[in-house]
């Protein structure tokens, strides 16, 4: 159930506003595709199509799709009570029309290993400094979301976010820079076969100060990159943007206290996760980056 009202955008069926004369008629397919709701018969003379985000009245409506989130705790949900800590996927979902309905399958604590086999990562390291997955079966949540009949499908969104708990050097949450760029593919190709669409993003900076400027902190932000490459999926680098965002709101310098000022309401008592306000800021980061690197998701945001 959506938590806000969002308006949903309506098709304007402009064959009854044209003299029967054009030929216009209305192909139904394009329009559940998100294509033009408008085609010519072979009879018209002219071809005219509805348009979005360009000040006419007439909108081309939205196929409903899914966006589906694989993450860690800084995307996750977080408690249903609402206290600390509050992923920015619990957020996203306000932030486009009802055509969008966010499946937010991130989970605290996860590295993109354990993320995507839970329970059968072990605690034992082997030979090449992997940690063994045995067996090597995907996670129900994974399994979910392939799922063909109530799983991602042509049109939806998945977005990634690992690169935090990535980095313990013990098992079984640690994860090498070649394993994370081949389980970001993993991801993204799966998707990619049931018509979804991948994009990967860089791990949410906590707040770190070098005096009063924020820094970044985190490592797999090349790795994440450089799958993005590989895979030709779109890379939103949140790393930046979120360090970005703290030098704009002047999180920097502070005394370390996170329950009081600007800081504090922003993060939760440690300088990793987000109060509500916060989380918010950063969803919003995030549908800035769509809008700016013009990924076809942002069409639906309000």
């Amino acid at each position: 159930m959506k938590n806000v009202w969002k308006p949903r955008r309506w098709l304007l069926v402009l064959a009854l506003a044209l003299p029967l004369s054009t030929g216009y008629e209305i192909d139904s397919a394009a329009a559940g595709a998100g294509g033009s709701a408008a085609t010519c018969n072979t009879t018209a003379s002219s071809t005219a199509s509805a348009t979005e985000g360009s000040g006419s009245d007439l909108v081309a409506a939205a196929a409903p799709i899914k966006v589906w989130l694989a993450g860690d705790s800084t995307v996750a949900n977080g408690s249903s009570s609402g206290a600390c800590p509050i992923g920015w996927g619990r957020e996203f979902d306000a932030l486009f029309t009802s055509d969008v309905t966010v499946v937010n399958s991130a989970q605290g604590g996860r590295s993109i290993q354990t993320w995507l086999y839970d329970p059968n990562v072990t605690s034992t390291m082997d030979a090449a400094g992997e940690c063994v997955v045995n067996p090597k079966t995907y996670s129900a949540r994974w399994q979910a979301m392939l799922n063909t009949s109530t799983g991602m499908k042509a049109g939806d969104y998945l977005l990634i976010q690992f690169g935090i708990n990535d980095g313990d050097r013990a098992c079984p949450r640690h994860v090498g820079t070649a394993r994370y760029r081949e389980l970001l593919g993993v991801l993204a190709q799966a998707a990619r076969q049931r018509g979804a669409n991948p994009v990967f993003v860089t791990p949410v900076a906590a707040i770190r100060c070098s005096g009063s400027t924020a820094v970044g902190n985190r490592g797999f932000v090349n790795e994440t990159f450089a799958a993005g490459s590989a895979n030709g999926v779109p890379v939103i680098d949140l790393h930046q943007r979120s360090v970005a965002l703290y030098n704009s709101l002047r999180l920097c310098p502070n005394n370390g206290d996170y329950t009081q000022g600007a800081v504090g309401a922003f993060f939760c008592n440690d300088h990793t996760h987000f109060e509500a306000a916060g989380a918010a800021r950063i969803s919003r980061t995030v549908a800035q980056a769509l809008r700016d690197q013009s990924i076809a998701l942002a069409g639906y945001l309000i």
